[in-house]
């Protein structure tokens, strides 16, 4: 069976600790309702058991949304969980052993920060990846251990190079999503864009807005 391309546009990850006592589960179902298109499920300090129960419930408000639920890193809990696919970065493994496990039909991202990355992805054979994460841009704050800022040049230069859609993510607002598509991105990824906003509905219609070119 082919897989379908995500609609990679509003990338929604989620924060456990940013979404606070709105919880990432309503958190997200505002944010889909507000025109995020994809979401992934991140949480590096929960515990797989914790982490399935979460996203179980995640999974159940997207359910007859259209809108897939991806895992971050923990390939092994997409099953688990009933999501429709996992995002890993460099430090994660071999993208072919991950889709060894995913299977066929599940979605798998891969995090890159240069063209040299693109390259080892292309080197993993086709079938493998089905979109690249790309970053980060700028500076960010939600994740203390990520690569140094690549820039808007690093990301035409990927994009240029990928066979696959390119989602950015990292210091990415409202503001600068139509530079991120002038690079011919396919979408924007963002944490505390959405996350702990006091109006998660409004923050995520704003990026929807940004990204459409409606400046309404």
């Amino acid at each position: 069976m082919e897989r379908a391309t995500p609609d990679l546009s509003i990338y929604l990850v989620t924060d456990t600790a940013l979404c606070g006592a709105r919880g990432v589960v309503e958190t997200v179902a505002d944010a889909v309702a507000a025109g995020a298109s994809v979401v992934q499920l991140r949480d590096p300090a929960a515990t797989d058991d914790d982490l399935v129960v979460l996203g179980r419930a995640v999974a159940h408000r997207l359910r007859g949304s259209g809108v897939p639920l991806i895992v971050n890193d923990r390939v092994h809990l997409v099953e688990a969980i009933g999501a429709d696919g996992a995002h890993i970065g460099q430090s994660d493994g071999d993208p072919r052993e991950a889709r060894r496990r995913l299977g066929a039909t599940a979605i798998l991202g891969l995090s890159v920060q240069t063209v040299d990355h693109v390259a080892a992805a292309r080197g993993c054979g086709p079938g493998v990846v089905d979109y690249l994460g790309v970053g980060p841009i700028w500076r960010q704050t939600t994740k203390p251990d990520a690569a140094e800022p690549g820039g808007l040049d690093t990301l035409r230069a990927i994009v240029a190079e990928s066979p696959w859609p390119c989602v950015a993510i990292g210091g990415i607002t409202a503001d600068r999503a139509p530079e991120i598509r002038r690079q011919g991105a396919a979408g924007i990824a963002v944490v505390s864009a959405v996350c702990g906003q006091p109006s998660v509905d409004e923050a995520t219609r704003r990026l929807r807005r940004a990204w459409d070119g409606d400046q309404r």
